[in-house]
């Protein structure tokens, strides 16, 4: 195996990074982080340098770790500014710093991608990744590295090398092989269901209607429309959006049938809409906006329509985005992420590593707390701590 850094996705084929086992991550394709990468939303000036790892065996690609050098932490999700703070008042410097993830993205999936063989071989190729990305932070001299929102099996890997573990919670939802939106409603608790029942009723009254489009059905104003929804919610909160319009519109044309938006429709024009992607088994809610004020139209839109979606197609899992407890209601169950932290500072990797256990033993109670609280039943809660 020969291992090369390259500083752009244009230096490998599509067909070849596609090639990999993704498990169908529609976030790991070669064409959505090409697109980050030449949109402008993830390359050198946005602070997202890429730094792809990947491995060779003969002129055959086997494979490839995404990383990036960052001299920031924004768009990471998993949060690590009391760390440069530490080092910043130690007189040291935390950044750059590597980062295996996707930008803007805080979905779990594989980053140690392996071409599609044996088990042993991939994980030969997955351990050969992991020292070359240790390497790599070595020879830069560089004060970490990171892997976000790992696999169970990539993150014992890492860990089995020198990472740090940290741990936090997201709700995901799961089909149940629910044939319609009513048997799903069915398994709320009385007061649980009345008040979900309630919400939607509310939007269907207040004459909210809804259109699915997916990549290749939207128009260039449709397109437009979106983002001006969606700009407008990360304008009111005081942020930029992460992605921009041509982002967008790249996705619906090279991976048309992975983005999917879900317009609210009132008198015949969009107030609101929700940006998902599609991958697998999964939709992945990631972007919300509206024009105007109605009673649960958030809810609804972003939520009760996802998992209509995934009934409707025999999606088996619906991930909505990161934070928000105000999901459990509407029958998301707690879901721990993972990510993986090599500290170069034995002195601050001690530190960290006290920290990251405590914080791990906090996101457990947490989970156990939350399932006390879920609005179905005990025995809907599987041995993974996520509900339905």
């Amino acid at each position: 195996m020969s291992v090369q850094v390259i500083a752009s996705l244009t230096e490998v084929a599509a067909k070849d990074w596609n090639a990999l086992d993704l498990g169908g991550n529609p976030f790991l394709r070669h064409e959505f982080l090409l697109a980050l990468e030449q949109t402008g939303c993830a390359n050198a000036s946005s602070g997202w340098q890429p730094l792809h790892l990947i491995l060779r065996e003969g002129n055959e690609l086997i494979g490839a770790l995404p990383l990036y050098a960052k001299p920031h932490s924004w768009g990471e999700f998993v949060f690590d500014f009391s760390w440069s703070s530490a080092y910043a008042r130690s007189g040291r410097e935390y950044y750059p710093k590597l980062l295996s993830a996707i930008p803007f993205t805080p979905a779990s999936g594989s980053r140690l991608l392996a071409a599609t063989r044996p088990p042993s071989e991939q994980a030969a190729i997955r351990k050969q990744l992991v020292a070359s990305l240790l390497e790599h932070a070595r020879t830069l001299n560089l004060s970490s590295a990171h892997v976000l929102f790992t696999t169970p099996e990539e993150q014992q890997l890492l860990q089995d090398n020198g990472f740090i573990a940290r741990s936090d919670c997201q709700f995901h939802w799961r089909n149940r092989d629910f044939k319609t939106f009513d048997d799903f409603i069915a398994t709320f608790r009385a007061d649980k269901r009345k008040k979900a029942l309630r919400e939607r009723r509310r939007v269907a009254e207040a004459g909210i209607t809804f259109e699915t489009l997916h990549g290749d059905e939207l128009t260039d104003a449709q397109w437009r429309v979106a983002m001006q929804l969606s700009e407008a919610t990360f304008n009111s909160h005081g942020h930029e959006h992460y992605l921009n319009e041509t982002f967008f519109r790249t996705i619906g044309r090279d991976l048309p049938r992975s983005i999917m938006i879900k317009f609210a429709m009132f008198e015949g024009r969009p107030v609101a809409c929700a940006i998902f992607f599609l991958g697998g088994n999964t939709l992945y809610g990631r972007y919300w906006g509206a024009a105007a004020e109605f009673h649960s139209l958030h809810f609804e839109t972003c939520y009760f329509q996802g998992i209509e979606y995934c009934i409707e197609h025999g999606l088996l899992h619906f991930e909505p985005g990161t934070q928000g407890e105000h999901k459990i209601a509407r029958r998301f169950g707690p879901a721990k992420t993972s990510s993986a932290h090599w500290i170069s500072d034995p002195q601050f990797a001690r530190a960290i590593a006290s920290h990251a256990a405590q914080e791990r033993e906090a996101v457990d109670r947490y989970i156990e707390s939350v399932n006390e609280h879920l609005p179905f039943r005990r025995d809907d809660i599987d041995n993974t701590g996520i509900g339905p």
